[in-house]
């Protein structure tokens, strides 16, 4: 039974849930939920992929992958930087060190857990899922390769990022809105009302937070214990509040430390809403102080998946919390930075960046020009997506069809069209 394995704990009030493929707190709280697994020391299986760490995902059934990040002691790039114990964890493609994440991003950790997650707990509907691409790649690469239904909504400019390595693409739902990201937000949870349609849920969604909290489960394990200082870029910061839930279970354990890592996050200049803000001391968003002039500054973005505009900054258990508990730090990269960040590494490890991750290693580097980390401290640098130019070698890509276009001003007009278009999807299956 699932209330064996696990149950949802609202962070605001303390309210225990049973899981139903439960997002929010059934007390109305604006509070994320967290998972509280009956397993309190991790067992860490073999050959199972991100699966691996099954005792704290919150599914039942491990679905059969090799997708799982690595984490390795820095040879090149830390000794370089003047830093003796410098780890990497790597989401991405690079066979030669045992990373085997297809479409380059540590999105398919989100994706395999949540795809599971709806199947088990709302059985037979289609999960909706709405990104700036990198998410909505991983869902349909995952959804290519186990046939499960996925709707995913993307900006217009953003299709050329959907694309997967499986050629069999009748179970992905492709719509492209002409917008931003916080457009194909929108889209999708309208969408998601359908019949049929269950959304995935965003930083809500425990799985897709668990997911990610492998990076720092396999890192720990890989290291032998936590490090001091923990670096990532973000746009939502759902993956840097992962890795501070799965660091709070990995001190829990018992076995790894007692001492909470400080969390380091950055985002791309000219947007970085929550840098703006937390350099401020302010606890909430400010659209006319932290995003003046949105839209044009996301269009200045080298990388533009750093873009959201609703981060989950001030929400119980949110991005704010975090830091806060973490002595944490932020950093605004500009695209010169990260570009330079990003020419150094691959010259040193070997391996093409994502842009987001160029943002995280630029972030390391200024860290250590401002002295805040020091050459004998323990650092873990979250490299989220990576081996672009690696993948290509080895597979066939293929672009993904759009079946509809909506714009953001339409959508609730064009409803029955989706709805027809659906039941045609549906019945093809």
């Amino acid at each position: 039974m699932v209330a064996e394995k696990y149950q949802l704990k609202c962070v605001a009030g303390s309210e225990v849930v049973v899981d139903h493929y439960t997002n929010t707190c059934p007390e109305g709280h604006d509070s994320l939920l967290r998972t509280v697994y009956s397993r309190k020391q991790i067992q860490r299986r073999t050959g199972l992929g991100m699966f691996n760490y099954l005792d704290w995902l919150p599914v039942d059934e491990a679905v059969p992958t090799n997708a799982s990040p690595i984490t390795y002691k820095s040879e090149a790039f830390g000794p370089e930087l003047g830093l003796n114990e410098l780890y990497i964890s790597f989401s991405g493609y690079w066979p030669e060190r045992g990373a085997y994440m297809k479409t380059c991003t540590f999105k398919e950790l989100e994706a395999l857990p949540t795809v599971q997650r709806v199947k088990e707990r709302v059985g037979g509907k289609i999960v909706t899922v709405a990104s700036a691409g990198n998410t909505s790649r991983a869902f349909a690469e995952v959804s290519s390769a186990t046939g499960m239904p996925v709707l995913a909504v993307v900006p217009s400019s953003s299709l050329t990022r959907m694309w997967t390595t499986g050629e069999d693409h009748n179970s992905i739902f492709l719509i492209a809105v002409d917008g931003d990201y916080s457009d194909a937000i929108a889209v999708g949870k309208q969408l998601a009302k359908l019949e049929g349609l269950v959304e995935e849920g965003g930083v809500k969604n425990v799985a897709r937070r668990d997911g990610m909290g492998v990076v720092e489960l396999e890192a720990a394990f890989a290291m032998r214990g936590l490090p001091d200082y923990y670096f990532q870029a973000v746009g939502s910061g759902t993956g840097a509040i992962a890795a501070w839930e799965a660091f709070d279970r990995l001190i829990a354990d018992g076995r790894f430390g007692t001492r909470m890592p400080r969390i380091v996050i950055a985002q791309n200049l000219p947007f970085a809403p929550m840098v703006s803000a937390w350099q401020a001391g302010r606890a909430e968003l400010s659209a006319e102080l932290d995003m003046k002039d949105a839209e044009q500054a996301i269009r200045q973005l080298y990388a533009d998946v750093l873009s959201t505009r609703n981060p989950p900054y001030s929400i119980t258990g949110g991005v704010y919390d975090m830091l806060s508990d973490t002595d944490g730090r932020t950093y605004g990269i500009t695209n010169a930075e990260a570009r330079e960040a990003e020419r150094l590494f691959e010259c040193k490890e070997g391996i093409d960046l994502d842009p987001a991750a160029a943002v995280a290693v630029a972030s390391l580097l200024k860290a250590l020009d401002a002295g805040l980390v020091k050459q004998a401290d323990r650092i873990l640098l979250n490299i989220t997506g990576g081996g672009y130019k690696r993948v290509k070698e080895d597979c066939a890509l293929y672009h993904i069809e759009k079946r509809m276009a909506l714009q953001p001003a339409e959508h609730l007009l064009a409803l029955d069209e989706v709805k027809n278009e659906l039941r045609e999807f549906v019945r093809a299956l």
